[in-house]
């Protein structure tokens, strides 16, 4: 499925605070959520269970059902499903290899690091059509005109 996403991902103030609050409010553990955008900006970053049994502080998994909930919040905001955001817990906001390994074709992966229940660098990353390994991409800021 084409979402439209391009190397930038422009989202809003509000959906990055929201990123921020999730990742300090799970440390140490790793938070995870999806990201809803309408007319190509990240308007909610809707908050999922990391539903992982091999360690929540280094790991994420989202579920089916799950994915499901933010298939129909994105279809509720009248939206389309961009991608997903995680936090790094004391560790930097880059791609894991277990990252890429669960990493879908097609979406935007934004990255925070949180360190010590203080959040960090937020980044955005793009999977590259060989499944090879991720492009750093672009994230911007979107302020309503």
């Amino acid at each position: 499925m084409s979402t439209g996403v391009s190397a930038t991902t422009r989202i809003t103030a509000a959906a990055l605070e929201d990123i921020k609050a999730h990742g300090v409010r799970t440390f140490p553990d790793e938070c995870c959520g999806a990201l809803i955008a309408v007319d190509g900006v990240v308007v909610d970053a809707f908050e999922l269970p990391n539903t992982t049994a091999s360690g929540a502080a280094r790991r994420f998994q989202i579920g089916p059902r799950d994915y499901r909930a933010a298939e129909a919040r994105a279809s509720e905001l009248k939206g389309a499903l961009a991608g997903f955001y995680h936090s790094h817990p004391n560790h930097p906001a880059r791609p894991s290899i277990h990252d890429l390994e669960q990493a879908w074709p097609n979406f935007s992966y934004v990255i925070i690091s949180v360190n010590a229940a203080v959040p960090g660098d937020i980044t955005c990353w793009f999977l590259k059509d060989d499944r090879s390994a991720f492009e750093q991409g672009e994230l911007t800021c979107h302020t309503e005109s």
